[in-house]
């Protein structure tokens, strides 16, 4: 990886995006409930999200708080690689035959970004440099959650 000449050589690029709350897929009304943040160079994915229940339920009185609350918490267990113990290597078949699956934290950053159509949603990525993914994780989560 090439550094560029302005960055501190204990800098590491990131990417983040910001983890959504969309009771109502069809409306694309949202609230931001959590951030992922992986930092390859760190060896950092981590998840920090906060559940402000009250403004919750006033953005949306019918919303499963539980619900969105677990799905969180089943993040927490992809950034850790702990949401498949138990199982074998996935093998995924493809077009050119049969293909293993590694879970490595850019992978399940991966999932963890892909678009999907339920209540808890990835943003767009964006990204950054930081010393400190830990700490930029809770800056992040400061800003653009609590």
């Amino acid at each position: 990886m090439t550094q560029h000449p302005d960055q501190h050589p204990d800098q590491h690029p990131y990417q983040y995006t910001v983890l959504r709350c969309v009771p109502r897929v069809e409306r694309e009304e949202f609230v931001n409930v959590g951030v992922v943040l992986y930092c390859p160079g760190r060896e950092f994915l981590g998840a920090a999200w906060h559940l402000d229940e009250a403004r919750l339920r006033a953005f949306a009185p019918e919303l499963d708080v539980p619900a969105v609350r677990a799905a969180l918490q089943a993040v927490d267990l992809v950034c850790a690689g702990e949401a498949h113990t138990g199982y074998a290597g996935a093998v995924r078949a493809t077009a050119y035959g049969v293909r293993v699956l590694s879970d490595t934290q850019s992978s399940r950053f991966g999932f963890l970004k892909a678009p999907r159509s339920t209540v808890l949603q990835p943003g767009p990525v964006h990204g950054g440099i930081t010393v400190d993914p830990a700490v930029e994780l809770e800056r992040l989560v400061q800003g653009l959650v609590r």
